[in-house]
């Protein structure tokens, strides 16, 4: 009898054991589905936040994301290790598509490139005509007007009334390299477009016609980054000396608004025209095709996002973030361009990179 009491004792610890051990596990992350995932390095600060990383859990999903240049990880990175990817534009994302077959994808959120530079840098080039303060105290930056300074050869120092910024180097914005980034081909879009006097770049003759002006505005800057994260870390740290102009992702800005690293001084332009950069995760398992549907659908993934600088299908997300953290930053998005087609862009970017030698 007292045996029996005994193994039935033995068994009901025995269980209970169990169900705390398979209760610790879920509590501590195991037993998730591992997804891999190849990320534009702008989103790696997202994947790594210690609430997005819960709330996916939460479906079931822990994420492993390798960063990279979107460009690169649409022709150069092997994809075959990963679940997704997540370039930082639908051009991007369109050639993924089309070399792997795939028809599916997904736009959970967007970001539209800017420039960030300093007041100081701000006065100067308004005096120029390049930049102008419009609704809220937000400054558009004149693209064709920079193109004509870049055109000419214009240094700093040889403009107007230019005090505060009078250095002998050319009026430049700051890229990545645009061999391996998509920030830098979503500049040249921009570019392209001012450069053919306001139309989308398509057929030979407009690109043998913008070409030339294109390669300068990298081949002047000579190194460039690989990533945006870069560029606008120099900005950050280094400021005005060395990057007086930086392209950018308005997230990135917004980001670190949110964070406090953005000093009093520091301020965010928008191109005009400029180019709305979808970041399209593109699913390669199945299990990559559950994050797609996750990061678009999920309340809390899309609440997250928005903290992190991107603009949801749900404006109202990202319209309280810049009111709670008050970022300057443009509340209707006006003056906005398509890209050139993905054959088109890619052509240009091929020259671009001949002209480095």
């Amino acid at each position: 009898m007292k045996r029996g009491i005994s193994l039935l004792l033995a068994a009901g610890l025995a269980i209970g054991v169990a169900i705390v051990i398979v209760l610790g596990d879920r509590i501590g992350g195991s037993g998730l589905t591992t997804v891999r995932g190849m990320i534009g390095s702008e989103k790696q600060a997202f994947f790594a936040d210690p609430q997005v990383r819960k709330a996916l859990e939460r479906q079931g999903l822990k994420i492993e994301a390798d960063p990279a240049g979107s460009r690169q990880i649409a022709t150069s990175i092997d994809l075959s290790r990963y679940d997704f990817a997540f370039p930082s534009s639908s051009p991007a994302a369109d050639r993924i598509q089309r070399e792997r077959k795939i028809s599916a994808k997904y736009a959970p959120f967007s970001s539209p490139m800017a420039i960030a530079t300093f007041q100081p840098i701000v006065e100067v080039l308004a005096k120029a005509g390049v930049a102008e303060k419009g609704p809220g105290g937000v400054y558009s930056f004149d693209v064709r007007r920079y193109l004509d300074l870049v055109g000419k050869g214009i240094r700093w120092d040889q403009l107007a009334g230019n005090t505060a910024y009078p250095v002998r180097k050319n009026v430049l914005v700051s890229t990545t390299d645009p061999r391996t980034s998509n920030s830098a081909a979503m500049y040249l879009s921009i570019a392209a477009y001012a450069a053919n006097d306001g139309e989308v770049v398509q057929g030979a003759q407009a690109e043998a016609r913008v070409l030339p002006l294109l390669s300068r505005l990298f081949l002047d800057q000579g190194y460039t980054e690989n990533t945006t994260e870069g560029p606008f870390e120099d900005y950050l740290s280094i400021g005005m000396g060395k990057t007086p102009l930086v392209c950018v992702y308005e997230a990135q800005f917004v980001d670190r608004s949110v964070r406090g690293e953005i000093k009093p001084g520091m301020v965010l332009m928008y191109p005009s025209p400029t180019v709305l950069s979808k970041h399209t995760l593109v699913p390669l398992t199945k299990n990559g095709d559950k994050v797609g549907r996750l990061l678009t659908s999920d309340p809390d993934l899309q609440r997250l996002a928005a903290r992190y600088g991107f603009r949801t299908a749900n404006p109202d997300q990202f319209a309280r973030v810049v009111a709670e953290h008050k970022i300057g930053v443009a509340a209707n998005l006006i003056d906005v361009v398509d890209t050139p087609s993905y054959e088109t862009l890619e052509r240009l970017l091929r020259a671009v990179e001949k002209s480095y030698g």
